[in-house]
């Protein structure tokens, strides 16, 4: 399906598992007809209890209940858990499970890294926040900052669809069109333009790479990027450098608190080329950043699951929303702000510089085999991730017994 923008949705933001977590729970108990839902990481805290006892609600309303988690990302499920899903009529898969090698998960790239939602094709969410306690703020110094947003109206549509030909792809079977009646079907919701970009190894290999380069070329005043894990392309680096010396005040809002440090190293090595041409980095150091946001002028903002990284950019399967919506971009940018100015580092050319000497050769060889990384893994033998059903462990019972001798003779 061709990305299109859709008229008359409305969209709202929502900032971190405590505005996340209520609304989707809810809305999901609420559930008459469909669940669709989609995403990285299923953990067994409070959380991933609490979305369980959720479903199994949907379930028991009558409505049909679908779930697809990733193989690498969601591990060790209880036999407990996954039964008392199954038993209520949920559907549970898992997406390219592979097994372990002396241990080690082996299923490291292409990972279904979307975060979907999709109820009673009336509301959907999309955004980067997975079904675990670490993205509340109570779960201490490693609680991450992330984001997702709600949206009604006629995207929705387009959700749920890419959302259902997930399984059919992996299943080989041919994708559905999207019925145009169904499209017209949809309720107005708002004044808010939408339009679902996703990424896959198939059909859309860059579009949402290519949504990002559109909005970097096209700004005029601001452009702010909020992202865990930002080493994009030449393309992108060039075109942020060229906003930048065009007038464009050019934010970046990356990891200084990283939950994983290759990464910060990775970002480090960009720091001068895009400093000296007038962008500003900031290092949000409250937290582990986790969000993949960003905004444009005063209308379009992205929120979705997609990293700046090659991961995302060229191997994962990943889902953002494009929003045209002032009053989103304004209550985005505020936050945004209020992040930078109240617990970000920022960056100046002296801390860029500081003992690049010895850290340059081993970041640049990392930045480079990252870079290069997508065309290496397309090199190796391919397989073709499937679809599976996320079943309970069935352990085997040892034989009985026989009894005692003296016993086996009284039973005689």
């Amino acid at each position: 399906m061709k990305p299109l923008w859709r008229e008359g949705n409305g969209a709202e933001l929502l900032i971190n598992g405590e505005e996340f977590f209520p609304r989707v729970f809810e809305r999901i108990r609420q559930a008459r007809k469909e669940v669709l839902l989609e995403t990285f990481i299923v953990l067994e805290d409070k959380v991933g209890k609490a979305l369980q006892q959720a479903l199994i609600s949907a379930a028991r309303n009558g409505a049909h209940v679908e779930v697809i988690v990733d193989g690498y990302g969601t591990v060790d499920l209880s036999n407990a858990y996954l039964s008392e899903m199954i038993e209520a009529g949920i559907h549970v898969h898992v997406f390219d499970p592979q097994p372990r090698l002396m241990g080690m998960r082996t299923n490291l790239f292409r990972r279904l890294h979307r975060k979907i939602v999709v109820v009673d094709s009336e509301v959907a969410y999309v955004g980067g926040i997975n079904f675990t306690a670490v993205h509340l703020g109570d779960y201490g110094p490693g609680a991450k900052q992330d984001y997702a947003v709600e949206v009604r109206g006629p995207v929705v549509r387009d959700i749920r669809h890419a959302s259902l030909n997930l399984f059919r792809h992996a299943r080989r079977e041919l994708p559905l069109p999207l019925n145009p009646e169904q499209r017209a079907a949809a309720r107005y919701a708002g004044s808010s333009r939408i339009m679902l970009a996703i990424r896959d190894n198939h059909h859309h290999t860059s579009d949402i790479e290519d949504h990002y380069l559109r909005a970097i070329r096209s700004a005029n005043y601001r452009l702010v990027i909020a992202n865990a894990y930002f080493f994009p392309g030449y393309r992108m680096l060039r075109e942020l450098r060229n906003a930048a010396r065009r007038g464009v005040h050019v934010t970046l809002i990356l990891q200084g608190e990283p939950d994983m440090p290759w990464a910060r190293n990775c970002s480090t090595f960009l720091y001068s080329y895009l400093l000296r041409s007038g962008v500003v980095i900031h290092e949000y150091c409250e937290r582990p950043l986790h969000g993949k946001v960003a905004l444009m002028d005063r209308e379009w903002v992205t929120v979705g699951s997609s990293n700046l990284d090659p991961l995302s950019l060229s191997l994962n399967l990943e889902g953002n929303l494009f929003i045209r919506d002032a009053a989103l971009n304004q209550r985005l940018y505020d936050h945004l702000q209020s992040l930078a100015s109240q617990h970000c580092s920022e960056i100046t050319q002296s801390k860029a510089t500081r003992g690049f000497w010895w850290r340059a050769p081993m970041t640049f060889l990392c930045f480079h085999f990252l870079r290069h990384f997508p065309a290496i893994a397309g090199s190796l033998p391919a397989h073709t991730p499937r679809l599976e059903p996320l079943l309970p462990v069935i352990e085997e019972e040892p034989e009985d017994e026989l009894p005692p001798m003296d016993q086996q003779e009284k039973l005689l």
